[in-house]
């Protein structure tokens, strides 16, 4: 397969798989489904940012004092744009959306905060971000397949929660399910076309290559630090924590196997 094949597939592979699994869970109503996937998605997350994103982008750069500047400089703007409610979809204090699992347990009742003004607030939000996604696949793929697949896999294991967040505040706002499926699925395809407008846009610029990584690894380390591990202490019962860290570890083990696997 060529590099722009690669991302074509990841793309709508990652989209789509996403809002699939998000929709059965959600669905199913199982808030401990959820909560496992969390735990899975931390350990992917990390193990995509700190053995895979930032090696390469530290190889390419050949400047670590440099890339260890953007990985900082990405947080933050990561930080700012989740308080400018761009990043997690938010314009209110407490929103479902940081908490997927609390939303799954309330069994699509309407929140009494929630009047009906987050559904579109979760569709801007989630756009840009799937946009965002697409752009940092992209950037993956063209530098070497195996990053773009391990780069795939952490984003996908990280939206499947969010998209189950995203899909039960549009039920509350009063969509449908078909309807929330649908515009869940619509938002998905910016994940696409961020990523061939980064692949036809870096052919001729590829010193962005280890910026973009760094940044790439910098908006997974951000997310999982600041938004997916504060849930899990909600859960600090010891055998609960036994399986968070358990699941972390495993996530951090398939993206180490995977990127050995695709290395030889």
């Amino acid at each position: 397969m060529t590099t722009f094949s690669w991302i074509i597939a990841a793309s709508l592979l990652g989209g789509s798989l996403s809002v699939a699994f998000a929709a059965m869970l959600t669905l199913n109503t199982r808030a401990s489904w959820v909560q496992m996937l969390i735990s899975y998605a931390i350990g992917a997350l990390l193990g995509a940012a700190f053995l895979n994103a930032l090696p390469e982008a530290l190889e390419l750069s050949k400047d670590p004092s440099g890339m260890s500047a953007i990985v900082l400089s990405g947080i933050l703007l990561f930080f700012i744009l989740e308080k400018l409610v761009i990043w997690r979809h938010c314009h209110f204090d407490e929103c479902e959306v940081h908490d997927p699992a609390n939303s799954v347990s309330t069994n699509n009742t309407t929140n009494d905060h929630d009047s009906g003004r987050s559904g579109m607030m979760v569709m801007l939000g989630d756009t840009f971000h799937n946009f965002v996604d697409g752009i940092l696949i992209a950037a993956a793929f063209m530098v070497d397949v195996q990053l773009g697949i391990v780069t795939s896999i952490a984003i996908i294991a990280h939206e499947i929660p969010q998209e189950a967040g995203n899909f039960l505040i549009l039920l509350n706002s009063g969509y449908s399910r078909q309807k929330a499926l649908l515009l869940n699925l619509l938002s998905s395809v910016a994940t696409l076309i961020g990523g061939v407008m980064a692949y036809f846009m870096l052919q001729d610029m590829n010193h962005l290559m280890p910026s973009l990584l760094g940044l790439a690894a910098a908006s997974m380390i951000y997310v999982a630090m600041s938004d997916l591990i504060p849930g899990l202490h909600k859960r600090p019962e010891i055998g609960s924590t036994i399986q968070q860290v358990v699941l972390i570890i495993l996530g951090i083990a398939s993206i180490w196997l995977t990127g050995n696997f695709f290395d030889h």
